[in-house]
C-alpha cells in the first residue's frame, strides 16, 4: 500500500509570534487644567481600544524542498510561476508536499534521479535526492482533501473507464485502434497508466488527466482534469469551459447547451463581475453571481445544499442512456442514493434564484420529454433492430457494420441525448432542431430500411472495409481483475 510524506516538518515547526505594541503617552505637568484633562478623557477611551497585533509567520522549509523551487524556476518557469501564484503557495505547501514518494511507491520516476548528478546547478547534487512521482493522484491530494476525494471517489467520473468498458462497442469489438483510444476515448475518460522496463510511464497511457484515469496507486481519477496544475485554481474549476474539455460535440453537447441558454447568456454578460475565488462553501449566488455555471447547479453548495465533489449527484434520469432510465437503475454503474432526494437537492439549487412552481413546473417539462423521447422513439428504433437481428438480416456484432447499426446508435448516442439534455439545461435550439427533429428523421429512416430487408428477405449490407480496428479487447485486470481462465 502507497503511503505519502504527511504534512512537511517545515509546517509542524511553523511559529507564530505575536507582538503587542505598548502605547505610552507623555503628559505635559506643565499645562494648565483644562487641557490636562482634555489628555486624560483621551487616554480612558483609548485603554479600551484593542491593542495593536503585529503577526509574523516564520515558515522553515527543507532542503529538498527548496531545492525543487529553485531548480524549477530555471527549469520549467512556468510550472513554478503557477504554483507560486497558487494558495498551495501561500500556505507554504511545495513541490515536494504533492511529489514526494517512498523509493517503493509504483510510480516514482527513475528519470527524475537523473536531475540530482548535475554539474552545472547547484541544487541538482546528490544532497537534495528525494524519490519523487511524476502524477500527483486523488490519494496524494486526500491528505489535504479527504471528503472532496471521497466524493469523488463515488462518482461516475472516477469510475468511467468502468462504465465504458461495461457498454462500449467501441472497446468490446475493437472497433478503434489504439492510437484513436488514446487520443480521443482515454484523453478524457483516463488511460490506465502503465510504467515500461525502465520504470518509465508508458507513453501511450501518459500524459494523461481524463477523469477516470487508472493511477499506479490505485486511485481514480485526476484532479487536474478540472482544478489544472499548478495553480490549482477554484477559480479555473467553477468555469463552464472547464467542463466544456469534454462535455462538447455531438454526442454529449452540454457546453454548447449552456452557452445557448440564459444561463449562458448571463454568464457571457456579467461573467466578469463574478466573484470567482471565493472560498469553497461559500460562493453564494445573487450575491458572488448572477447566472449559475455547470459547477453551481452540480456541484457547489447552494442555499440549503451542500457542496459535493460526486458530480453524479442531484440527477433524477440517466439523460445520457439509451432508454432514459433513473440512475439507480443505470446497470454498468448504479447510483447508491435516491433519485428523489436528489431531484429535491437540485430544485433546492434552482429555488435560489427561481420560484418554486418555476422549478417544478420545468422539471414537469423535463419529464414529458424523457416520455416523448422513450416512447415514440428510442423504443420503436430498438424494437425495428430486434426484429431485424431475429431474422438474421443484420448480424448483432460486429456493431457498425451495418448503416442501420449506425443511424440506430446515432439516434440515441447524438440526437436523442441532444434533445433530452437541450430540455433539461434549456436550449430550445438543441432540444428541437439538434435534437427531436433529427430524431424523427433518423427513425423515418431506420423505418424505411427495415421494412426493405423484411418485406424483400434481403440482410443488410455489411461494410467489409472497416478501417482502424484491431483495439485490445482485453478488459482492464486493474479494474475487473484478473482474466478468468
Amino acid at each position: 500500500m502507497r503511503t505519502r510524506c504527511g504534512w512537511p516538518a517545515m509546517l509542524a515547526a511553523a511559529t507564530l509570534i505575536l507582538g503587542t505594541a505598548l502605547f505610552s503617552l507623555a503628559q505635559d505637568k506643565k499645562a494648565d487644567a483644562p487641557v490636562k484633562g482634555a489628555i486624560q478623557a483621551r487616554d480612558k477611551v483609548q485603554a479600551n481600544f484593542p491593542a495593536v497585533k503585529e503577526f509574523r509567520l516564520e515558515r522553515g522549509m527543507s532542503k529538498q524542498a527548496q531545492a525543487c523551487i529553485e531548480c524549477h524556476k530555471v527549469a520549467t518557469p512556468g510550472i513554478f510561476t503557477d504554483w507560486a501564484a497558487s494558495r498551495h503557495a501561500s500556505a507554504n505547501i511545495t513541490c515536494i508536499d504533492c511529489h514526494q514518494a517512498q523509493d517503493f511507491d509504483p510510480d516514482v520516476s527513475k528519470k527524475h534521479y537523473k536531475q540530482y548528478e548535475l554539474s552545472d546547478n547547484k541544487w541538482g547534487t546528490s544532497e537534495y535526492r528525494v524519490p519523487v512521482a511524476a502524477v500527483v493522484t486523488p490519494k496524494d491530494c486526500s491528505r489535504c482533501h479527504p471528503d472532496e476525494v471521497k466524493q469523488y471517489s463515488k462518482s461516475k467520473h472516477a469510475n468511467t473507464i468502468e462504465i465504458i468498458w461495461k457498454i462500449d462497442p467501441w472497446l468490446n469489438q475493437g472497433l478503434n485502434d489504439a492510437t484513436e483510444r488514446t487520443t480521443g476515448c482515454y484523453a478524457c475518460h483516463g488511460t490506465v497508466l502503465k510504467t515500461n522496463d525502465k520504470g518509465e510511464l508508458e507513453t501511450s497511457t501518459w500524459p494523461n488527466t481524463g477523469v477516470g484515469r487508472v493511477n499506479l496507486d490505485g486511485s481514480l481519477g485526476s484532479c487536474t482534469s478540472c482544478h489544472t496544475r499548478h495553480r490549482f485554481s477554484v477559480m479555473d474549476a467553477r468555469k463552464p469551459e472547464a467542463c466544456g474539455q469534454c462535455h462538447l460535440g455531438p454526442d454529449h453537447p452540454q457546453a454548447e447547451i449552456y452557452h445557448e441558454s440564459k444561463h449562458g447568456d448571463i454568464y457571457a454578460a456579467f461573467g466578469n463581475t463574478y466573484n470567482w475565488n471565493v472560498a469553497p462553501g461559500m460562493w453564494t449566488p445573487g450575491v458572488d453571481y448572477r447566472g449559475p455555471t455547470c459547477a453551481s447547479c452540480h456541484m457547489s453548495g447552494s442555499g440549503p445544499v451542500i457542496g459535493t465533489h460526486d458530480v453524479t449527484e442531484r440527477l433524477s434520469w440517466e439523460l445520457q442512456a439509451p432508454l432514459t432510465i433513473r440512475p439507480q437503475d443505470f446497470a454498468p454503474f448504479p447510483a447508491k442514493n435516491n433519485w428523489e432526494v436528489e431531484r429535491k437537492k437540485m430544485q433546492a439549487v434552482c429555488n435560489q434564484c427561481h420560484s418554486a412552481t418555476w422549478t417544478e413546473d420545468h422539471y414537469a417539462r423535463i419529464d414529458a420529454a424523457v416520455k416523448n423521447y422513450n416512447e415514440l422513439y428510442f423504443k420503436p428504433a430498438k424494437a425495428l433492430l430486434d426484429e431485424l437481428y431475429a431474422k438474421k438480416l443484420v448480424d448483432e456484432k460486429p456493431f457498425f457494420h451495418t448503416k442501420f447499426q449506425w443511424d440506430f446508435y446515432e439516434l440515441w448516442h447524438h440526437e436523442g441525448r441532444r434533445a433530452r439534455m437541450g430540455v433539461a439545461m434549456m436550449a430550445p435550439d438543441y432540444a428541437w432542431w439538434h435534437g427531436f427533429y433529427e430524431c424523427k428523421k433518423r427513425l423515418c429512416e431506420l423505418g424505411e430500411q427495415a421494412h426493405h430487408m423484411i418485406t424483400t428477405n434481403t440482410p443488410a449490407y455489411k461494410y467489409d472495409n472497416f478501417p482502424g480496428t484491431g483495439g485490445d479487447t482485453t478488459r482492464p485486470p486493474e479494474i475487473f481483475g484478473p482474466k478468468e481462465q
